[in-house]
């Protein structure tokens, strides 16, 4: 299967140079506008690097990838950008670059960097499973399963579970828990922490015991 790159840029000229020139490196190349485009683009789509403008129209590309990494995707980023003081790269990487490209750039270099970051991409092991008897939660494909029999999760049951989990035995508070599980993009309130669990509970049966309330404290996997 072909590499797919995303090249996110709101000017027409640049997504069509690059999209040409990686077209004839034999990748599959995927357009976006806008921040905002591509983000809903990733909701349904797997690409293995993104080609990121910084100064676009609502919302940034340092937004972007900074949102990316809060919510878990660590698809390679390569910022292109004629933003190019030291500033400007710091906050590029702080933000979850993985390299920073300054316009006017060449194409030969654009070439070589994408290259580059695919190959390191492909050298970074996957996340183990994490396994508690027949209890299988699978960080990358984003599946919980007992015995073999997938559990029907949502989003956010499943990032309670993992953060519960993945720490056994410790206690996490009802804000820890919501900053871990919600990523802090949503206002929601600490309440909302108990519903989640008590579905939970419900949905991994025998194993919903493990999941103990210590009052006063919090939740914890035990």
């Amino acid at each position: 299967m072909k590499t797919k790159i995303l090249i996110i840029d709101d000017e027409p000229d640049i997504r069509e140079i690059l999209q040409f020139n990686l077209e004839n490196e034999g990748y599959e190349i995927s357009l976006a506008d806008s921040a905002e485009t591509a983000l809903k683009m990733l909701d349904s789509q797997h690409f293995d690097l993104l080609l990121l403008d910084v100064m676009m129209g609502g919302m940034s590309g340092f937004k972007m990838a900074d949102k990316m990494r809060k919510d878990g995707n660590l698809t390679p980023i390569i910022f292109i950008t004629a933003k190019n003081t030291e500033n400007d790269m710091l906050t590029g990487f702080s933000t979850g670059a993985d390299d920073f490209i300054r316009k006017p750039f060449s194409i030969r270099e654009v070439i070589a960097r994408v290259k580059s970051v695919l190959r390191r991409a492909e050298k970074i092991e996957q996340k183990p499973p994490i396994v508690f008897e027949k209890l299988v939660i699978d960080l990358e494909a984003k599946t919980a399963s007992i015995d073999g029999a997938l559990l029907d999760l949502t989003k956010t049951e499943f990032n309670i579970l993992t953060v519960l989990v993945e720490k056994a035995g410790r206690t996490f508070t009802r804000e820890e828990i919501l900053d871990r599980a919600w990523n802090g993009d949503s206002i929601v309130l600490e309440r909302t922490v108990d519903v989640h669990i008590a579905r939970l509970r419900k949905k991994l049966g025998g194993y919903g015991e493990h999941i103990e309330n210590r009052t006063g404290y919090g939740y914890r996997f035990k």
